[in-house]
């Protein structure tokens, strides 16, 4: 049976130490402040947004939301990027996906490099920080030693948010990555998609397994992998928490 990879209990671990660094911060500066940007009413968008309002709530930092509708033009959702860009706060999301209609990656790139947390502008931020997925998925490898070398990898899924900040992470450590799972000992699986499924018999005997879009069957991966993240409590709650971590990183408020 394959050992969990508890990213919930990290995550806490993690909030819990960045809520002592805000602390210290108190009264020396205004607390700091996270905006959102989420257009339209998806379920899915709403929980991932509520995870971070309450770790905002926990650890100190105050949060935002602003909510347009389904058929905001990509006009106006511009001019309200670049609005809320302009206002007093330290970091912004915008929650993605995006309605079909608009360029999410122009409104990306409308995010100004200081207060990019979710690493998504394609601006160089100052200081340089990592997207919170792969920041999370790291963290969880490093906290329970599980190294890269020598090991073959696969990255499944080339989305925006998981598979290809990943693989590019691997090309510039000079990592080589494929897709192919049945003999890869670590697969990071970022593909999200109704009907694609990782079971057991895909992979490899005790190899790591880490789910980053809700893509394995974990009772069959369970008994055959060495390591699995769970959904919920893996790489979801980390996410959050490097999300908070980032923002503390551009503020100088963390030197990571």
């Amino acid at each position: 049976m394959a050992a969990i990879l508890d990213g919930k209990k990290l995550a806490e671990k993690i909030l819990e130490s960045l809520k002592k660094k805000i602390l210290r911060t108190t009264g020396v500066r205004k607390n700091l402040k996270l905006v959102a940007v989420l257009v339209g009413n998806d379920p899915q968008s709403m929980i991932f947004l509520r995870q971070k309002e309450k770790a905002c709530n926990f650890t100190g930092v105050d949060f935002q939301l602003y909510q347009f509708p389904e058929n905001t033009s990509q006009e106006v959702l511009e001019e309200k990027v670049k609005e809320i860009g302009g206002q007093d706060n330290n970091g912004i999301i915008v929650q993605l996906p995006l309605p079909k209609h608009i360029d999410a990656e122009k409104i990306l790139s409308l995010i100004p490099a200081e207060k990019d947390v979710d690493a998504l502008s394609g601006k160089e931020t100052k200081p340089a920080i990592l997207s919170p997925v792969l920041a999370g998925i790291l963290a969880i490898l490093k906290e329970y030693r599980i190294d890269f070398n020598g090991k073959k990898i696969a990255v499944v899924g080339k989305g925006r948010l998981v598979g290809q900040p990943i693989i590019d992470w691997f090309k510039k450590h000079s990592i080589e990555v494929s897709d192919d799972i049945k003999k890869a000992d670590i697969v990071i699986s970022g593909v999200g998609k109704l009907g694609f499924v990782i079971k057991g018999d895909m992979i490899k005997k005790n190899a790591v397994v880490v789910d980053a879009a809700g893509d394995i069957d974990q009772k069959s991966v369970a008994l055959k992998s060495g390591y699995f993240t769970p959904t919920p409590g893996g790489v979801g709650p980390m996410t959050v928490a490097m999300v908070i971590k980032n923002l503390l990183i551009l503020n100088r408020v963390l030197v990571d």
